[in-house]
């Protein structure tokens, strides 16, 4: 039997169940009401989500996919990097094109759900029998600066993620992966371009209802953990363009004036016919704003790549000098 790789456990006991009540509250109790997107994942909105990446209307997995088939030889070149540390890892699957091509010695998968990040890392374990695996149980938005890594690193943050970030948590993430890669590694970094909004829209809308499904998932999750009784079926979903700011909101309309009771937060919640409450945004990007960005974090970019439409960009940036 394979070793089971041991997670470092960067995340306090009982902290996700704080966070998910402090969010809840604010979120619930905000004009408008919002709710953040991290929250969508139980084992069905896992489930949704992976669904939701096969889908055609939803391109960016494919398209990122590409990008790294095509490019994981250069960027081996490019850094020579010896250890890997990967945040939001999730199961690691576009991750095996970049372990099949760097001379890796070490994989650190960093992520929030522990049971779920050691299968993972097991997984990977069995198939790389060369390699050093070390999951690291963190929440991004609070531990990422004490995440560490190993000499000539690639920090690699894939599938568009950094869009779900207003700019001013954007700015500080950068900044703490800049610290993070130290003076002699690097960064990659996943973003959806900018383009047709109707495609966009398509792309968080489609026409079997799967994202429908995966939007209201953040609503059964309350239900279960806090004993909410929100009726999802209840709730609309609804995704718009925002062209000011280029980003996808995802929202949940209710459909009729509702009366929702939060036990564990002794919270009562009214929602009036129609009343939005925003679950997600999923910002796009120009290549010159991601250059912008980076740069304003302390980074160079060595390269940016995107696939033969235009529709995804990998982004690989090193540390500038002080």
């Amino acid at each position: 039997m394979e070793a089971r790789p041991t997670p470092e456990i960067l995340l306090e006991p009982g902290a996700l169940d704080a966070a998910l009540r402090a969010d809840v509250r604010a979120g619930l109790t905000a004009t408008p009401k919002t709710l953040p997107p991290k929250w969508f994942y139980d084992d069905r909105g896992s489930a949704l989500f992976d669904e939701i990446t096969r889908l055609e209307e939803y391109y960016p997995t494919r398209r990122e996919r590409a990008i790294l088939v095509e490019r994981a030889p250069e960027i081996a070149t490019l850094t020579g990097a010896r250890t890997l540390v990967e945040l939001g890892a999730g199961s690691g699957e576009k991750t095996r094109i970049l372990l099949d091509a760097l001379p890796l010695d070490t994989y650190v998968p960093v992520d929030v759900s522990g049971e779920f990040l050691a299968d993972a890392a097991t997984k990977i374990a069995a198939d790389y029998p060369g390699l050093t695996v070390r999951p690291v149980v963190a929440d991004l938005e609070e531990h990422l600066a004490e995440v560490s890594g190993g000499p000539a690193e690639l920090v690699v943050f894939l599938g568009g993620t950094i869009g779900n970030m207003v700019p001013e948590e954007r700015a500080a993430f950068l900044a703490t992966v800049r610290s993070l890669v130290g003076d002699d590694g690097a960064f990659l970094l996943g973003a959806d371009l900018v383009k047709d909004p109707e495609r966009l829209v398509r792309a968080y809308d489609d026409a079997r209802g799967v994202t429908a499904e995966f939007n209201r998932n953040v609503l059964s999750v309350i239900n279960a953990r806090l004993g909410a009784d929100f009726n999802p079926k209840e709730f609309e979903h609804v995704a718009v363009w925002d062209p000011v700011e280029e980003w996808i909101e995802m929202r949940l309309r209710a459909r009729s004036a509702q009366t929702v009771r939060i036990p564990a937060l002794d919270l009562t919640v009214e929602f009036a016919e129609g009343e939005e409450t925003r679950t997600e945004i999923s910002a796009k990007f120009r290549p010159e704003r991601i250059k912008e960005e980076l740069t304003v974090a302390g980074f160079g970019i060595r390269a940016l790549w995107t696939d033969p439409d235009g529709d995804f960009s990998l982004t690989l940036a090193v540390p500038t000098s002080v």
